[in-house]
């Protein structure tokens, strides 16, 4: 269990990375080296890259993001990147998404109209 100093750091990294990896699929562009190399640069700090993303089923996803640490709003970015990084793309996370969304909604014991509707969104695009 970390304290809560190095809770806040922890978290702090985490939702830097996730504004680095939203920032990189936000405008779309071309599958290039380059802009896998980033993405991949990104990832690498949740310990994932992109085929560690296909090859990965959605359960065992869930539970490595949760030994990262990251929380229920962290958690919906990481499916938020997942959605709109399967734009435009060879490869389709969209239900590894669902997968997130559907964790929260039961896990957090909260229901959120938001994420009902990013599901709906989601399972659209599949």
């Amino acid at each position: 269990m970390l304290n809560k100093g190095l809770r806040d750091q922890e978290s702090i990294r985490i939702d830097n990375i996730l504004k680095n990896l939203m920032s990189l699929v936000f405008v779309p562009k071309f599958w290039d080296l380059e802009y896998k190399t980033n993405i991949e640069e990104q990832l690498k700090d949740f310990g994932l890259n992109i085929q560690s993303l296909i090859d990965c089923n959605e359960k065992n996803l869930i539970t490595h993001l949760l030994r990262c640490h990251l929380d229920w709003n962290q958690l919906e970015q990481f499916a938020d990147f997942l959605v709109i990084a399967s734009k435009d793309n060879p490869f389709n996370f969209s239900e590894k998404a669902i997968a997130i969304y559907n964790y929260i909604q039961q896990e957090s014991k909260i229901f959120s109209f938001g994420i009902n509707s990013k599901i709906a969104a989601a399972k659209a695009n599949l």
